[in-house]
């Protein structure tokens, strides 16, 4: 078996963000937001791109957007390189996607929460050994939590997950391990391939069940990946 890199944006969103990707996302999203809890039982993949509501506003584009049952949003993204000015465009999407909720003439009661949940294939928090962050509204002296924090930022460091295959324990170990590895694996691990959702993860991301087209996406998106990654690095140099 060879499978595509589940960390570049088209097989992102080919795994999480398809139609049949429902369940896939749900146990993901509990895994990384919810610690693993049974939280959420249902959702619907929207989708992810965010037109301007207004001339002159930029647009913002997703890989994975989803509305749970409570009326909740989600918008998940995958970023493999470290762009300039990424943290306020993380802030960008989490505050648009919440102040366009509102059609004409509804009042703010009908706002629900958003929670951005943002992976990322480098550090951003250098000086912070966890490998989750959770940032919500926060008095700035006392601590005191926001009385409407309806904006959650999670970000996930993939560099700070290190467990090798035999020490994975919860279900975020083995998503985060299907992340980080699942390109350079030719078997699905007995461990992982009893959860349900992962196996069907990567029954999605094997090459031998995409059409000729789709392959030759995924190496367009690999190969603008490593060319930008090249010109990242000599412009540090």
């Amino acid at each position: 078996m060879m499978f595509i890199n589940p960390k570049t944006d088209y097989a992102f969103k080919k795994i999480f963000g398809s139609s049949q990707s429902q369940d896939i996302l749900i146990s993901f999203l509990n895994a990384l937001v919810y610690d693993g809890h049974d939280t959420i039982k249902e959702l619907e993949i929207i989708n992810p791109n965010l037109p301007p509501a207004l001339a002159g506003l930029k647009d913002s584009y997703l890989d994975v957007k989803a509305k749970l049952i409570d009326g909740t949003t989600v918008i998940i993204e995958m970023q493999v390189l470290n762009v300039e000015s990424f943290g306020k465009r993380v802030l960008y999407n989490a505050a648009k996607t919440y102040a366009f909720q509102l059609e004409s003439g509804q009042g703010y009661r009908m706002l629900k929460p958003v929670i951005a949940l943002t992976i990322t294939d480098f550090k951003i928090f250098a000086k912070r050994e966890e490998l989750i962050s959770r940032f919500i509204y926060k008095e700035e002296t006392s601590n005191f939590e926001y009385t409407d924090n309806n904006i959650r930022l999670i970000f996930v460091e993939l560099p700070k997950f290190t467990k090798e295959l035999d020490r994975l324990e919860t279900l975020a170990d083995k998503w985060l391990y299907f992340l980080k590895y699942a390109r350079s694996m030719t078997y699905i691990p007995e461990k992982m391939d009893m959860i349900p959702e992962i196996h069907q993860a990567f029954e999605i991301a094997n090459q031998a069940n995409l059409t000729r087209e789709e392959m030759e996406e995924v190496e367009r998106r690999e190969m603008f990946i490593y060319d930008q990654q090249g010109s990242i690095s000599l412009s540090k140099a």
